[in-house]
């Protein structure tokens, strides 16, 4: 892989993705193979925002290829006595092989990258989630097996996992549609960028629409998110009214195709952004999706870290 960093998969080619998206069914059929393939390297682990399946999965896949990471929490490392992200980067960078950030501004990804010299892996930022977005597309790809041409429906609040599945949707081929309230659509600037890249690459143009039959119709994935992510709480009660009639349902999965699998990048709220016969049904696929984050990332981390 000619990548260094992770920030977000607009950096990579769709050559690229599915080098991490091979690697990773590999690393998947055959763990043991790779046991100690980062024998000997670290991965520092930065958590502004806590998290199951990010600590989880980057923890337990160091350990499974061998390496050590250090979980470095908002009270564990200065950033929180003032200590600029360009220092901490710098330093860091002293003593360990890569860093994983999982960070509100996604402006503190950019800088551990621009002022740190190892892999820096974007965990998730306000703006973008390129680590779900590989699980999702890796989950969907086992699945369905070629994935080109495939249509994905996003419906709920335009945020970091929107963004990122609109960008690999491009990358990937895929058709993508995200039905959002007035208000919550995603942001135009990454709606714009990845309407250029779909216009280069000659794939569908993303589209952005208030109607969630719209966007649903015939699509081969059905995904949604929480409606008040971290960091939005107060927001709760008005989001809930923003977002009624945006309820993934059994009905609203009728219009999608009938072997059409249903994704949350969890944890979910049954009963407000899905209903509980979607997520504990049949075309749920959310625990392989989660699972999915471990294998992806272990190929990602091999990739980057493997080259130094």
């Amino acid at each position: 892989m000619k990548q260094k960093h992770l920030l977000s998969l607009k950096d990579y080619s769709r050559e690229d993705i599915e080098e991490v998206f091979d690697l990773a069914g590999r690393m998947k059929a055959d763990p043991k193979a790779y046991a100690r393939a980062l024998e000997g390297k670290s991965l520092a682990m930065i958590f502004q925002k806590p998290s199951t399946r990010t600590r989880v999965s980057f923890e337990v896949g160091m350990f499974q290829l061998g390496g050590t990471s250090l979980y470095l929490g908002a009270n564990d490392i200065q950033l929180h006595r003032g200590e600029t992200i360009a220092d901490t980067a710098r330093v860091l960078s002293r003593y360990v092989d890569g860093i994983m950030a999982r960070v509100f501004t996604h402006q503190d990804i950019l800088d551990l990258a621009k002022y740190g010299t190892v892999p820096v892996i974007n965990g998730l930022s306000d703006l973008l989630h390129p680590c779900q977005a590989l699980a999702d597309y890796f989950t969907l790809r086992e699945r369905r097996g070629e994935i080109e041409r495939l249509k994905v429906a996003y419906v709920g609040d335009g945020n970091n996992v929107c963004h990122e599945l609109m960008i690999g949707a491009v990358k990937l081929g895929m058709s993508f549609a995200a039905a959002c309230p007035n208000g919550y659509e995603p942001n135009p600037l990454i709606v714009k960028s990845s309407a250029r890249d779909a216009q280069k690459a000659r794939t569908p143009i993303p589209v952005v629409t208030s109607d969630p039959r719209a966007a649903v119709a015939g699509a081969d994935l059905v995904y949604t998110d929480v409606w008040a992510s971290m960091g939005q709480e107060a927001e709760a009660d008005s989001r809930r009214q923003a977002f009624d009639g945006y309820q993934v349902t059994s009905e609203l999965m009728a219009v999608a195709v009938q072997e059409a699998v249903f994704m949350h990048c969890l944890p979910a709220h049954r009963g407000e952004e899905v209903a509980a016969d979607v997520i504990d049904g049949p075309q749920s696929v959310v625990f392989d999706e989660a699972e999915n984050r471990l294998h992806t990332q272990k190929a990602l981390l091999l990739l980057l870290l493997g080259q130094r």
